[in-house]
């Protein structure tokens, strides 16, 4: 299980509909895309089968949109977050704060 929670740091409001992809970065192969919802929230269930405890994987939110649906130029049209998930049964978060110029991420599990 992999879940998030996007957060908009200009004025602390959800950041909802910003499209997201989880690349495994050995094989190459996208895990899922998905989008978070109105809340800012995701949360997908990813087969155990294709979480491999020594791969690192890329976590892609892609902000741009986001930022030009609100009329704020941003430097940060990007959020690629790698990491492994070495339990693949583990249930992992990734929050993530956004700006335009900037972002915080921290992780638990």
């Amino acid at each position: 299980m992999l879940s998030s929670h996007t957060l908009n740091g200009t004025d602390g409001t959800h950041a909802g509909g910003i499209a997201v992809t989880l690349t495994n970065l050995i094989h190459g192969t996208i895990v899922f895309t998905a989008r978070m919802d109105d809340g800012g929230r995701l949360s997908q269930d990813i087969d155990a089968q294709v979480i491999y405890p020594d791969v690192t994987y890329e976590l892609v939110f892609d902000t741009g949109p986001y930022w030009a649906a609100r009329n704020i130029p941003a430097t940060v049209t990007q959020i690629a977050l790698r990491f492994a998930m070495p339990d693949p049964e583990g249930k992992y978060h990734m929050p993530v704060i956004l700006n335009p110029n900037s972002y915080s991420m921290w992780t638990s599990r």
